[in-house]
C-alpha cells in the first residue's frame, strides 16, 4: 500500500485515534469516539472502566442501523447522549433515536442531565432526557440567522466552536444569535457540471462586513435577554460560558488590539468589564482562556518580554522561558495547560494554590482534558498514545486501533543559526551518501502553525514521501510560528511574508553547511495554504535561491482573505493600504523567471479559487509561462482525497523536470 492510498483509507491517519474525551461525574468512567480499525470510518462510543482498564461499546453505528460514524457525545448526570446521522441517540434510550427535530447536532445535556439541548437547522432547542418534550428555545428571526453556532470561539473554547452554554443550574442558557446578512455572497461553481447553479457561500473578507454576533440569555419557555455591550467597538465574539460565578463573554475590537473579558448579569443582561488586555500590535488569543476557578481567581495570560506567561488575578504562576500554549480545563481551583520550554515539544503542567507541576515527560506534543481530579493525557509523537491519571493510583491507558505509517518519517532535527531555527531534514532511505540531492523546502512557514515539532503527523509522512522520490526536503519554522514567545509571532506584524522567507533562506544556507548532500543549485519549494502563497512568493522575490515551485491554494491576493485572520497582522486595508499592496503576488507576477506550478481546488471555501486563477491571470498578462492545475470538487484539504496520489505524483514530476533527480 502506498502512503497516499493509506492516507485515504485513514483518513490522514485520524480513522482508530481515540478522541473527543469525557469524563464521566463518577470519576471512574472515561467515554471517547473510536472506530474498531485505522480504517474503520464507523466510529463507535466507548467507555473505559479506569478501575479494572478494560473498554466496551456503548454505541456502534452498524448494530444501530447506521452507514456513519458518532461525530459528537456529552453526558452529564445519568445521561449519555450522541449524535448520530442527524439523530439524537441516549446509550440508554435503547434502539431507537430520540424523537427530535433533524438534522440534530451538537447535543449537551444541562449539568444534572435531566434534559438535552442541540442545533437543528438554525435553532436552539432542548428535549427531555426521556425524549418528551421537544421545542425550541430559539428559532431565527431573519434568512440568514442561526442560533448557537458561534463565528470565533473555536480559539478560546477547548470545545471548538461552541455556541451555547447551559447555566450551572439548567434553567437556562447563554447562546449565540449570529446574523449574516451583511457579510458578502461569495460563489463557488463546479465546471465539470455546468447546469448546477454555483454555491454561495457568506465570507467575511478582508475589509468587509462580518456577522453581526450577539448573546442571548435564554429560558426554556423561549423568553430570551440580550447581553448588551458595545458591539460597535467590539464586533468579535472570541469566547463565552457560564460557570459557577454567572454568565460571560470574551469580545474583541476589530483591530485586535484590545480584548475584553464581560461579566453578565443574568437578570437583565447588563454587562461589567472584568478585566481587559491591550497591545499595539494584536492581543493574542490564548485557547481555554480565560476562565475562573472555583474560588473566583481570573485565570489568563501576560506576554511579558518574550514570554507567554500564566497569570492567576493579574500575577504570572508560571517562570520566564516557559511558553504557554493553551489551557486545558480549570477543575475546581486547579488549572490544566500545556507549556513549551522546547518550541518542538509541549508538555502538560498543573497549577494549583501557588504549586506548578509537570505531568508528562518524553518527546511529544501534548494535550489533555481534566474533570474530578481524572486527567486524560494525549501524547503525540512518533504515534497517539493516551492515558488517565488519577491521584494515587497508576495510569490507565485509552487503547489506540491507528494503522502504522507504512513509511518511517522520523526526520533529522536541526537548530539553525543565529536564530536558532527549528527545521526537519528528510533525506532518502536509499541515499547512501555519495552525491548531491536536488533540494524541495516544504515549510508552512506561517503563523498559528508548526511543522517542526515532535509529532509525527500526516504532513511529516509526506514530506518522506517527497525524500523517497530523490529529494533532500527541509521544513523549517521561521517568524511568526507559535512555541517560541510573544514576541516571535509578532515578528510578522505589517509584514506577513518578508521575515518568514528570510527565515527560509536563511535555514537553507544554514542547513547545506551542515549537509553537504543539499545541492543549492537545484532548489525548489512547495506548500499549501499559506505555505502556498509563500512557495510562490519565493521564486518570485528570491529566483537566485529558489529555482521551482508548486504553490497550492495559497492566498496571493491579500484583500481576498478572511477579515478577523488576515486583518490581525496586515491590519484594515483602509488604514494600511501598502501593506496589503506590498503583500499582492499578483502584483508582484512581472517578475516570475522560475517554473510555478499553481494548484488549486475549486470547491475551496477557505482560500477562493480567485485567488489562483487571479495570479494565473496577471501571469499571463505579463508573458510569464506557469502552469495550472485545479481540482474540481476539492475544497482546501487536497490530501486524503482519491486525487491525492496522482496529485502528489504530478508535484513531483514537475519538480524533477526542472530540478533534476
Amino acid at each position: 500500500m502506498s502512503l497516499p492510498e493509506q492516507l485515504l483509507r485513514t483518513r490522514l491517519f485520524t480513522l482508530g485515534v481515540p478522541d473527543r474525551f469525557t469524563v464521566v461525574p463518577d470519576g471512574r468512567t472515561v467515554l471517547y469516539l473510536r472506530g474498531r480499525a485505522g480504517d474503520d470510518p464507523l466510529t463507535c462510543l466507548w467507555a473505559l472502566d479506569l478501575d479494572s482498564g478494560e473498554e466496551r461499546v456503548l454505541a456502534d453505528p452498524a448494530a444501530l442501523g447506521r452507514d456513519a460514524g458518532i461525530d459528537a457525545c456529552a453526558a452529564a448526570g445519568r445521561t449519555v447522549v450522541f449524535a448520530l446521522a442527524g439523530e439524537l441517540w441516549t446509550v440508554a434510550g435503547g434502539d431507537a433515536p430520540l424523537p427530535v427535530r433533524g438534522p440534530a447536532t451538537d447535543p449537551r445535556p444541562d449539568p444534572r442531565g435531566e434534559r438535552i439541548a442541540y442545533l437543528s437547522g438554525g435553532s436552539l432547542r432542548v428535549v427531555d432526557a426521556d425524549g418528551t418534550g421537544d421545542r425550541a428555545v430559539a428559532d431565527p428571526d431573519g434568512p440568514e440567522v442561526v442560533f448557537g453556532r458561534a463565528e470565533h470561539t473555536a480559539v478560546t473554547d477547548p470545545d471548538g466552536n461552541r455556541g451555547y452554554w447551559w447555566a450551572p443550574d439548567g434553567t437556562r442558557l447563554l447562546v449565540a444569535r449570529v446574523d449574516s446578512s451583511a457579510v458578502d455572497v461569495w460563489h463557488l461553481a463546479d465546471p465539470t457540471e455546468p447546469a448546477r447553479p454555483p454555491r454561495q457561500v457568506r465570507y467575511a473578507a478582508v475589509g468587509r462586513a462580518n456577522a453581526e454576533v450577539s448573546l442571548w440569555i435564554a429560558g426554556l419557555d423561549g423568553t430570551r435577554v440580550e447581553a448588551r455591550w458595545d458591539r460597535a467597538a467590539f464586533e468579535y465574539l472570541v469566547g463565552a460560558g457560564w460557570d459557577a460565578h454567572g454568565p460571560y463573554a470574551v469580545v474583541q475590537s476589530r483591530d485586535q488590539r484590545t480584548v475584553r473579558f464581560l461579566g453578565i448579569a443574568p437578570a437583565d443582561g447588563r454587562t461589567t468589564v472584568l478585566a481587559e488586555q491591550r497591545d499595539d500590535r494584536w492581543v493574542s488569543l490564548v485557547p481555554g482562556l480565560p476562565a475562573r476557578t472555583a474560588g473566583g481567581a481570573l485565570v489568563s495570560h501576560a506576554d511579558d518580554r518574550g514570554t507567554r506567561r500564566l497569570t492567576v488575578d493579574g500575577a504570572a504562576v508560571t517562570p520566564p522561558g516557559l511558553q504557554v500554549r493553551a489551557v486545558h480545563g480549570v477543575d475546581g481551583d486547579e488549572v490544566l495547560f500545556a507549556a513549551s520550554e522546547d518550541p518542538t515539544e509541549s508538555h502538560l503542567w498543573s497549577w494549583r494554590a501557588g504549586r506548578l507541576r509537570r505531568l508528562t515527560t518524553g518527546a511529544a506534543v501534548h494535550a489533555g482534558v481534566v474533570r474530578d481530579g481524572v486527567v486524560v493525557r494525549v501524547a503525540r509523537g512518533a504515534d497517539v498514545r493516551v492515558s488517565v491519571l488519577r491521584q494515587g493510583k497508576p495510569p490507565v491507558s485509552v487503547p489506540s486501533r491507528a494503522q502504522a505509517p507504512v513509511l518511517d518519517a522520523r526526520p533529522t532535527h536541526l537548530v539553525l543559526g543565529p536564530r536558532a531555527l527549528r527545521a526537519a531534514l528528510h533525506l532518502p532511505s536509499w541515499h547512501g551518501g555519495d552525491g548531491t540531492l536536488p533540494v524541495l523546502v516544504d515549510s508552512y512557514g506561517g503563523a498559528a502553525t508548526q511543522r517542526v515539532t515532535a509529532e509525527v503527523g500526516w504532513r511529516s509522512l509526506v514530506s518522506r514521501w517527497f525524500a523517497e522520490q530523490g529529494f533532500a526536503v527541509l521544513v523549517v519554522d521561521g517568524a511568526g510560528t507559535p512555541g517560541r514567545g510573544p514576541d516571535w509571532e509578532r515578528e510578522v506584524h505589517g509584514d506577513l511574508f518578508g521575515p518568514v522567507l528570510d527565515d527560509q533562506v536563511a535555514a537553507l544556507r544554514e542547513a547545506a553547511a551542515l549537509h553537504p548532500v543539499l545541492d543549492l543549485g537545484r532548489v525548489g519549494v512547495r506548500g499549501w495554504s499559506f505555505g502556498g502563497s509563500l512557495a510562490a512568493l519565493a521564486v518570485l522575490r528570491r529566483p537566485d535561491v529558489f529555482h521551482a515551485a508548486v504553490a497550492g491554494a495559497g492566498v496571493t491576493d491579500q484583500r481576498l482573505y478572511n477579515a478577523h485572520w488576515r486583518e490581525r497582522f496586515l491590519g484594515h486595508p483602509d488604514e494600511f493600504p501598502e501593506r496589503y499592496e506590498a503583500a499582492s503576488l499578483v502584483r508582484m507576477a512581472p517578475e516570475l523567471t522560475r517554473p510555478l506550478l499553481l494548484v488549486h481546488g475549486l470547491a475551496d471555501d477557505n482560500v477562493h479559487p480567485a485567488n489562483a486563477l487571479r495570479l494565473s491571470r496577471a501571469l499571463l498578462e505579463a508573458g510569464r509561462p506557469h502552469e495550472v492545475l485545479l481540482l474540481p470538487g476539492v475544497g482546501h484539504q487536497a490530501m486524503g482525497l482519491a486525487v491525492s496520489e496522482n496529485l502528489l505524483l504530478r508535484q513531483a514530476r514537475f519538480l524533477r523536470r526542472h530540478l533534476g533527480g
